[in-house]
């Protein structure tokens, strides 16, 4: 009895394996959706402050971290141009918006923002030269707050924009493919 359970667990496990085996869709722990037969490389052009705001080097920034995160988690080249997954667009937003008045409590001195916000919007377009019903235009914008209180937009800057890069990172990604 015990040699005939063991056998059936042996062919269930051996059949689950070659199931998943035999899918040309590859699933990861980072939840891609990437046929990795027909999909083999990505490229990314500069993109190009158009939003008027935010560091000198902004667009560098993202550009590298947006190479980064796709060789991070998937399995993809990066080549130059033309690649099987192909990603360009413009920093289109940068936006600082108080959020929060904080009263002086002086008729003389005037009220002040307690939090401010800052926002940045990126359009993306993104190109699936397999399968050309996966390409989109998209933009997508995240924020983050300071206490300008405490401390200068300056002093936090870096750290906001780094911040805000890899939520709109993250939701490229899911947008491409991750096929949310």
């Amino acid at each position: 009895m015990k040699s005939i359970s063991r056998r059936l667990l042996s062919l269930a496990a051996l059949s689950g394996l070659l199931l998943f085996s035999a899918c040309s869709v590859q699933y990861g722990f980072s939840g891609t959706t990437i046929d990795y037969d027909q999909v083999k490389t990505f490229s990314v052009e500069n993109f190009f402050n158009d939003s008027g705001g935010g560091p000198a080097n902004m667009e560098q920034r993202f550009t590298e971290s947006l190479k980064e995160f796709y060789q991070r988690n998937t399995r993809l080249e990066l080549i130059r141009t033309n690649g099987d997954l192909q990603f360009a667009g413009a920093i289109t937003g940068y936006r600082l918006t108080p959020q929060a008045a904080v009263s002086s409590g002086n008729a003389n001195v005037p009220d002040r923002a307690g939090q401010m916000r800052l926002t940045i919007t990126i359009e993306v377009e993104y190109i699936n030269s397999t399968n050309e019903d996966e390409n989109l235009k998209r933009s997508f914008s995240f924020f983050q707050d300071y206490d300008p209180r405490s401390v200068t937009l300056l002093d936090v800057e870096n750290d906001l924009v780094e911040e805000i890069f890899e939520n709109i990172l993250q939701d490229i990604f899911t947008a491409t493919v991750a096929n949310w």
